[in-house]
């Protein structure tokens, strides 16, 4: 399941319902697996909350890694890639970031931190020993790869990066991953290593633990979870999703204010 907009609530909580089915379906021995886009850091602090096993694909697919830290799998952004990317963005700087895959410091790269900033200022100060400033940006490049390139800002402009990135010439160097919030006025994009995705990460993971398709249920709400909840046999999509992703025919579950996975799990999982 993804984390934000969907196992949790509007205001970012998780809910003792969702918590209760979750660890129902635990102990019937379903596998229980975070998919996100945020930092592993930050998706540990959720699965913490979770009373059972937890495996987590964080940062689009790039990185699984378990509960307690141990790396599973990860597909980093060459560096020589990044670069490229960040010298064709110079316009959208001030919105863009590098972020590495560190143990604890310096993990979230900036040219720039608007600490008071009302989309992200109150996330980065809550980290800031984890986010660190580079001018210029580009400097923060110096031989190790990243996890990605990301872009966060106002829907209007990130979706502008995303027409330029999509229209590089080695765009086929990386895989874009687009997750959109319109009634918050508030975007995120990442630039992975090409063919990272959400669902890739999970279609490795299910053959690692020799698991088909048909027997993974997955839940989500934006375009970063399209492919997960394509490769999934069993694909169920929040009320509060974005409207494209229920007119794919697939199951729709209750919104993440009304513990909608605690009702997907019981109602298909078991």
């Amino acid at each position: 399941m993804d984390i934000d907009g969907t196992l949790l609530d509007s205001q970012g909580r998780l809910s003792e319902e969702n918590r209760r089915a979750i660890a129902e379906a635990a102990a019937r021995g379903i596998e229980i697996m975070l998919v996100t886009g945020r930092r592993f850091h930050s998706a540990r602090f959720i699965a913490e909350q979770i009373p059972s096993d937890v495996e987590l694909i964080t940062s689009n697919g790039a990185v699984v890694k378990s509960k307690s830290g141990e790396t599973h799998l990860r597909s980093l952004l060459p560096v020589g890639t990044a670069r490229r990317v960040l010298d064709a963005t110079e316009e959208y700087r001030r919105m863009s970031g590098v972020i590495f895959d560190r143990p604890a410091d310096n993990q979230l790269v900036f040219e720039r931190v608007d600490w008071e900033g009302p989309l992200v200022g109150p996330y980065l100060r809550r980290h800031r020993s984890q986010v660190a400033e580079v001018m210029p940006l580009v400097n923060c490049l110096d031989g190790e790869d990243p996890i990605e390139v990301m872009f966060i800002g106002e829907c209007e402009a990130i979706r502008r990066a995303f027409g330029t990135l999509k229209g590089l010439p080695f765009c086929g160097e990386y895989t874009l991953a687009l997750t959109e919030y319109p009634a918050r006025g508030f975007s995120m994009l990442d630039v992975l290593r090409r063919g990272v995705t959400k669902g890739a990460a999970l279609a490795q993971w299910a053959a690692r633990r020799g698991i088909t398709r048909e027997n993974v249920m997955a839940i989500g709400d934006n375009w970063n979870d399209i492919e997960m909840l394509e490769f999934a046999g069993l694909p169920v999509v929040m009320a509060n999703s974005l409207k494209e992703l229920k007119l794919r025919g697939w199951g729709v579950t209750l919104s993440n204010d009304e513990d909608g996975v605690a009702c997907a799990i019981r109602k298909y999982a078991l």
